[in-house]
């Protein structure tokens, strides 16, 4: 069984003028549980309205959504998850601890139980000292850390997550990317948002990237990346006291007996062939590849131009 199911799922607004908006254009997407998934796209593109489809706060114009197995309209589906709203806004007359309490309530859990997870998620996200009071003096940063602690208190099997690492400092996000990876190593499914590749790239298995509506990408982390590879930056140790060519290729820096050379991937071979017969020594191997975010920014520049 899938953890989250999507299927030919589209979302139709009305705009001005009696026009219609298309904000979803058929994803057929599914993310199985165990795995940690990075929806990626610009602002506006569609990521918190197939949040909000999957959750069960919008209607699809048309097809399906389905969380454990269960279709996103029913109310049943939502026991399964741990959902963190883009922009949470929560009873800023309570505490963080009342505030909690209240959630693990609506899931029906024992108190003592509940009196033990609630302790446990609100020192894991640092905010056991300010526990007792109103949330209203919260800042940005702390309110997104209740509304990440709340996801947690339950123990679910699916984490729904739009925007986790909004207004949190880098202490914040790192605790938060620290989190996630928990959840994956206890076999919890992630789902989260984001337009930040950075976040992407240190914690997911797969991406999927969504331009205008439409699912524009969809691969492994570590696939995109390896396909990445533009080239090598080799340090060696030479036999002679300046740097010289290999294959045709000129050290593009030099520092006492270390040379560094940038080599393209067709001429990698040829150059450590070269490199042997010399008799210099390999220092270090740097792999020099297209990251994330210039992935991420041509599919976006190429769906903004069709």
């Amino acid at each position: 069984m899938n953890a989250i199911e999507i299927k030919s799922l589209c979302k139709q607004f009305s705009g001005k003028r009696m026009t219609k908006v298309d904000a979803l254009k058929g994803i057929d997407l599914t993310v199985e549980a165990g795995e940690v998934f990075g929806f990626l796209g610009p602002n506006g593109a569609g990521k918190s309205t197939t949040i909000k489809l999957v959750m069960g706060l919008l209607r699809p114009t048309s097809g399906t959504a389905r969380i454990m197995g269960i279709d996103a309209a029913q109310a049943e589906s939502r026991r399964h998850v741990g959902y963190l709203p883009e922009n949470p806004a929560f009873y800023d007359y309570l505490s963080a601890e009342e505030y909690i309490a209240f959630v693990g309530s609506l899931f029906k859990m024992d108190g003592n139980l509940l009196a033990k997870r609630s302790e446990e998620v609100l020192k894991r996200l640092d905010l056991w000292e300010a526990r007792k009071r109103p949330m209203r003096g919260y800042s940005k940063g702390m309110v997104q850390r209740v509304g990440l602690a709340q996801t947690l208190v339950h123990d679910p099997d699916v984490y729904i997550l739009d925007e986790p690492m909004s207004g949190l400092d880098p202490i914040g996000r790192a605790l938060v990317k620290d989190i996630i990876l928990d959840l994956k190593s206890r076999g919890k499914c992630v789902f989260f948002s984001t337009h930040i590749t950075d976040d992407v790239e240190k914690v997911c298995d797969r991406v999927g990237v969504i331009v205008k509506g439409s699912l524009v990408a969809l691969d492994r982390v570590e696939n995109i990346l390896r396909s990445g590879v533009e080239g090598y930056l080799v340090h060696l140790q030479l036999t002679e006291p300046e740097s010289r060519p290999f294959a045709g290729i000129s050290a593009v820096r030099w520092s006492g007996v270390v040379s560094e050379y940038y080599v393209p991937c067709a001429a990698f071979n040829s150059f450590m062939g070269d490199v042997n017969a010399s008799g210099s020594t390999v220092v270090l191997v740097e792999t020099k590849r297209r990251d994330l975010e210039d992935f991420f920014l041509s599919l976006v520049r190429s769906g903004q131009e069709s």
